[in-house]
């Protein structure tokens, strides 16, 4: 006897049924400090394939490095308009794209300083629970991240944007769900 998972015991691909209402790729309103960025990609499977039915979530500081919600109580500067989480889904072609603001450096859970970064949450058929990676940018000095440090040096460079050629302001950075290759996103155990 064999067995095997049913649509309802993954977290895809009925990601619309009732979420749409969370999906905004826009964090920043007008008026909201920062560098301007927007972040766009494909969602891809361990052959390549583009995933159409896929959610992308990220989770952001502000350019303080203060995050929107009420448990960050430090005393730096918050931006009434300034969501820090987005969520979108995949097009027909995988595709996805927030526009938002480079954060700033927050601290990590041993006080150290973390470089920027954005968290990132992917949903998708055929996973039993979200993956969680980051992203982190270019031209950044990342030596004394914590989290990226315990990556393997050679790994690190699918957590990094890159600056989309000829697009100031865009960065590209795609998600390779599997495969073990050189260009699999790292994702971590939470």
């Amino acid at each position: 006897m064999s067995f095997s998972l049913t649509p309802s015991q993954t977290v895809g691909p009925y990601l619309h049924i009732g979420l749409d209402w969370l999906n905004t790729s826009e964090l920043a309103g007008p008026g909201i400090a920062g560098e301007r960025i927007l972040i766009e990609g494909r969602l891809l499977d361990a052959d390549g394939q583009v995933v159409p039915d896929g959610l992308i979530e990220i989770w952001q500081a502000n350019a303080d490095g203060k995050y929107a919600h009420a448990d960050d109580a430090r005393d730096l500067p918050a931006d009434a308009g300034f969501l820090g989480f987005g969520r979108c889904p995949t097009d027909a072609d995988g595709r996805f794209r927030f526009s938002t603001i480079k954060p700033g450096s927050v601290p990590g859970a041993d006080g150290r300083a973390q470089a920027p970064h954005i968290l990132v949450n992917v949903f998708a058929r055929g996973l039993l629970k979200q993956l969680t990676t980051r992203i982190y940018f270019p031209h950044d000095d990342h030596g004394g991240d914590p989290v990226l440090s315990a990556v393997p040096a050679e790994r690190r460079t699918t957590l990094v944007a890159q600056p989309a050629p000829d697009r100031p302001g865009v960065l590209a950075w795609n998600i390779v769900l599997g495969g073990g290759g050189a260009d699999e996103t790292v994702f971590f155990d939470l």
